[in-house]
This record gives structure tokens, C-alpha cells and sequence, in this order.
């Protein structure tokens, strides 16, 4: 199990500071103690910073993701997508935020949501400072879909636009990623409309984080009033599952985060080739 502290397993081969390739050293399985900015030494990010001005941060919430995956399943999935990156291509993998903004959910015990302007502050500064320590492609990668969440966070992205004139700026969705993973592997998930705490995420808890599933849950659908919003959000999603876990495999959940890594690596090239208009 890879947990968001834990690198059980994964041992350094030499000091991070030696030579002027901070991956040379380095076997391809090794990359990712490397990448992860919380720990790398002074002299360790400053070899890496020869190598590459990305950064990527994880995005997620702490959110109920049904009565089997953990609250912080959105900011696992944002992380572990991170470190498969970081084991394809020089990055900096920082560490990530948990808190994010949260509707449907709010009213389920375990869900901590913030204010809009707590969160584009909270973006907007970190951002500032990776840049001003010569990280210029940001890349915010975020494991939680909500509307306004994401919203949040292209509002925030297009300020540092506006104000960091070196800045090249991505934002991620890893839905959307995966929408168009299933737009050519459309047999890798089954139930058609899964959303979360489902299918998906159950497999890719499975896969990267096995020892925090708790058993299964069961179908499950939120009845919303269309146009309408509502207070008790419980009484219409009570549950707090949207889709199918009873499908999901850790082989499927693999075969997931691999496809999700391989897109995230290709826009990262994107981003850096990118002109900047």
C-alpha cells in the first residue's frame, strides 16, 4: 500500500545532491522518493530544478465516499496519479491539499468543505511561491469532480495567469481525464454514469490503497430534484454512493491509474512546450 507519508519499501541509493542530474543515479522504480517535495533536501530541489520547473499539486477533499473507502479517497487518487507521473518524467510531486468545497456531500458526517475564497486564497498563494522558487508549469491535478470545486480552481489559475507572466498553468480533472480514457477502453468500467464512492473509485482504492477498503456497499443513486436545491442533502443521497462498487477490481483500478498517468504525463508535455498565449 502506498499511503500519503508511507514509501515503505523504497530505499534512497545515494545522496540526493550528487552530480548535476538529480535522476541520474537513479533506477526508473526509485524515481518517485526523488520527486516528492516534502522530502527532498535544499541542494536535492535545487538539482531538480535543473532538470524540470514542474510542479504538480494534488487536489482533493476530505469527503464520505460511501461506508467502504476512506474520507480522503479524492486526495489518494489526485496523489498516487501524481506519483506514477513522477516515476515517467522529471517533476516535483508537492504535497497535497485535502480540503477543497463540497455541496452534495456536506451534510454526511466526515465531509469538510471550505469557502470558494478560502480555497482560491489557499491556490493562489501556494501558487505564488512555487513560481517566485522557479517552478513556472503548475499543474493542479484534482481527484474531487464537484462543479464548483474545479471551478475554484481554473478561477485561480487564470489569476496567476494574469499575474505571473512566466506562469504556464494546467488544470486537471482526473473525470474528465478518465472520460476520455473510456473514450477509447470503453470495457474498463461498467456501470454506465459512476460517479463516486462506485466502480471507479472502489478500483482505484483497491489497487493503490487495499488496507483503507472497508468491505463493499451496496448500488446506490442520489434523487436530487432536478433544478431544485435542497437542504437535508442526506435525505436524497443517503447512502453518499453514486454507482456500482460491486464490479470494481484492483486489476481494473490499475489498469485506471496507469491510463490516468499516461494522459497527465502527455499534457505535462503539452503545458511545456507550451507558447504561453
Amino acid at each position: 500500500m502506498l499511503a500519503s507519508n508511507n514509501r515503505r519499501g523504497e530505499e534512497r541509493v545515494g545522496p540526493e545532491n550528487s552530480g548535476d542530474d538529480a535522476f541520474g543515479y537513479l533506477r526508473e522504480g526509485e524515481r518517485l522518493l526523488m520527486a516528492l517535495w516534502e522530502d527532498l533536501t535544499m541542494p536535492g530541489l535545487e538539482a531538480l530544478r535543473q532538470q524540470t520547473q514542474t510542479v504538480i499539486l494534488p487536489l482533493g477533499s476530505l469527503e464520505e465516499h460511501g461506508p467502504h473507502l476512506p474520507l480522503g479517497t479524492d486526495t489518494f487518487h489526485a496523489l498516487e496519479v501524481a506519483r506514477r507521473v513522477a516515476k515517467l518524467r522529471p517533476v516535483v510531486v508537492a504535497p497535497p491539499l485535502f480540503y477543497g468545497m463540497c455541496r452534495s456531500t456536506r451534510e454526511h458526517p466526515g465531509t469538510v468543505s471550505i469557502s470558494g475564497d478560502a480555497f482560491r486564497a489557499m491556490l493562489l498563494s501556494v501558487g505564488r511561491e512555487f513560481c517566485r522558487q522557479g517552478w513556472h508549469n503548475l499543474v493542479f491535478v484534482s481527484g474531487h469532480a464537484g462543479g464548483t470545486h474545479i471551478s475554484a480552481i481554473v478561477e485561480a489559475g487564470e489569476l496567476l495567469l494574469a499575474e505571473l507572466p512566466e506562469a504556464r498553468i494546467a488544470v486537471v480533472n482526473l473525470l474528465e481525464v478518465l472520460r476520455e480514457v473510456l473514450g477509447d477502453q470503453p470495457d474498463l468500467v461498467q456501470t454506465r454514469g459512476d460517479s463516486h464512492a462506485g466502480e471507479v473509485e472502489t478500483a482505484i482504492m483497491m489497487a493503490a490503497y487495499p488496507d483503507l477498503v472497508r468491505g463493499a456497499a451496496p448500488e446506490e443513486w442520489p434523487r436530487f430534484p432536478k433544478y431544485v436545491l435542497v437542504r437535508d442533502k442526506r435525505r436524497y443521497w443517503p447512502g453518499g454512493v453514486w454507482g456500482n462498487p460491486a464490479p470494481a477490481t484492483a486489476a481494473q483500478g490499475e489498469a485506471i491509474l496507469t491510463a490516468e498517468a499516461d494522459s497527465l504525463s502527455m499534457i505535462i508535455s503539452k503545458l511545456e512546450e507550451f507558447g504561453g498565449c
